[in-house]
């Protein structure tokens, strides 16, 4: 994914398609579209993408977890702040932190970066994939 305000809208579209194909249950499916939606913002904004890099996701669907991650070229971990009453940002991660079951950072084992990541519980039902997996850059 470019570094572009698109990118955000981008990566909500694709999940929700992977959300209808997988059958995941829509207040998962609305709280992963919205985790992603904030990490995939705060990657384009303070990662610093450079020219020819992209931002990209992995989805990962196993055992009862959704797991979605979002790597880009920069290796400044994200760190939660106490944002003030009248700061314009720095709650993102405050809101990844409330809505997801767990999540995390890690240096991209192959090449610069990192990658962020959240997993949500799903229960699934006869109708739903039991496990797949998914990577892509979203562009």
């Amino acid at each position: 994914m470019p570094r572009h305000p698109r990118s955000a809208r981008r990566a909500r579209a694709y999940l929700r398609v992977l959300a209808d194909v997988w059958r995941l249950q829509d207040e998962v499916a609305e709280t992963a579209v919205l985790i992603l939606s904030e990490l995939t913002a705060n990657a384009c904004v303070h990662a610093r993408v450079p020219r020819g890099r992209h931002v990209r996701t992995r989805c990962l669907l196993f055992a009862g977890r959704l797991r979605i991650e979002v790597a880009d070229a920069s290796e400044l971990m994200p760190e939660p702040r106490a944002a003030g009453p009248d700061d314009e940002g720095g709650r993102g991660l405050a809101l990844v932190a409330a809505l997801a079951d767990d999540w995390g950072t890690y240096p991209r084992p192959y090449g610069i970066g990192k990658v962020v990541w959240f997993e949500l519980k799903w229960a699934p039902d006869h109708h739903s994939v039991e496990s797949q997996f998914l990577e892509r850059s979203v562009t």
